[in-house]
């Protein structure tokens, strides 16, 4: 055993996911493996040309949700949703999930009984079936979801793959989850110093509230665009932020991009949220998170029918390696976009003595 210390932050998520892909390098890869570490999902052949895409993902309290202000069956939702989206971002349909949860000793049946049937619900909306897991106790809710989906093996789509002169498009609106997630912060923090006299204001906020607590993957894209005959280059879902997903595509692409803000789709209730908060909307999108819309890259004779394509917007270009990865404004010019946004491993906050009562908001979305 070594006897030096360096601690997990001093590389970062992802440079601990480059050491992981080192120290397994010795085993012996299956001919049947198409893509392992590095992308959204695994992916391997199923036979018949049917490939698998494989994901799992964890959300822990005080890490990624805190109990405080998310009700059970949202974060039953959010937990089902956040791994579909790893498999629709490799252009494949969900079919299958696993769940493992770690329940602490304050986690009530009724509580657990609302985080499944949110479970469920995504499940229907999404087309899949929920077939096994794991439970135990844990010092904090845990949870860690699998998902198995299926693609064609001509329709798969990669992290790798953008090439120079193809177009930047992302589905949606972005930055919401993080306006949401400030409005919510800001509420709580109301509660705590108003007790008694705090009177909530959050039906104006609805829309990015559940940007935050009950996203949706956007399979519903993916569809749209095998219907339209377009199969994007590239393509990754925006879990930590804008600009960390186009520095993924750049860097496995091995090309540069740039991004134009202007044409960076916000909804107006997300620009509410920066004005109020006197916070630049364009960092929300870039560098918040969570928002869960599709990254994709698509070639130049593909943009008129994107153009055509409600809920796609056209941002930016992929450019020569040499470039790098910038962010064009006519205010600002052209200026390098640094890959910031959520990072792993910087220490979980503190959680909260008492939570907010969402109960009367209308926060059921419109399904997958």
């Amino acid at each position: 055993m070594s006897s030096t210390f360096t601690p997990i932050a001093a590389l970062g998520e992802f440079g601990l996911i480059d050491r992981m892909k080192e120290r397994l390098a010795g085993i012996p890869r299956s001919e049947n493996l198409i893509e392992g570490i590095g992308d959204d999902a695994a992916v391997y052949r199923a036979g018949d040309g049917v490939l698998h895409v494989v994901t799992t993902d964890v959300l822990i309290e005080g890490v990624h949700f805190d109990r405080s202000f998310i009700p059970m069956s949202f974060l039953g939702w959010k937990a089902i949703s956040v791994n579909v989206s790893d498999v629709v971002a490799m252009n494949a349909k969900p079919l299958y999930a696993t769940v493992s949860a770690g329940m602490p000793r304050n986690f009530s049946v009724e509580m657990m009984d609302g985080l499944y049937d949110g479970m469920a619900e995504a499940c229907k909306a999404y087309g899949m079936e929920l077939v096994g897991g794991d439970t135990s106790t844990a010092h904090a809710l845990y949870l860690s979801i699998t998902v198995i989906g299926e693609v064609r093996e001509q329709d798969v789509v990669f992290r790798r793959g953008a090439r120079v002169g193809d177009y930047l498009c992302v589905s949606g609106d972005v930055g919401g989850a993080f306006a949401g997630l400030k409005v919510l912060l800001d509420q709580r923090e109301q509660l705590q110093n108003l007790g008694e006299a705090y009177e909530p204001e959050l039906d104006a906020f609805q829309y990015v509230i559940q940007r935050q607590l009950r996203p949706r993957a956007r399979l519903d894209i993916i569809k749209a665009l095998r219907e339209k005959g377009v199969r994007p280059t590239s393509m990754i879902d925006i879990s930590d932020g804008l600009a960390s997903e186009v520095h993924h595509i750049a860097r496995r692409s091995e090309v540069g991009a740039t991004v134009r803000i202007p044409a960076v789709p916000f909804d107006p209730e997300t620009r509410a949220v920066a004005d109020q908060f006197l916070d630049e909307v364009d960092a929300y999108a870039l560098f918040g998170g969570e928002d869960y819309e599709l990254l994709f890259t698509v070639d130049p004779k593909d943009v008129p029918t994107i153009d055509d394509l409600e809920g796609v917007s056209v941002i930016g270009t992929m450019e020569e390696v040499s470039k790098g990865v910038r962010a064009y404004s006519p205010d600002t010019g052209l200026m390098p976009l640094h890959p910031a946004g959520y990072r792993h491993f910087e220490g979980p906050g503190d959680l909260p003595e008492s939570g907010l009562d969402l109960d009367d908001l209308d926060l059921s979305g419109d399904g997958a």
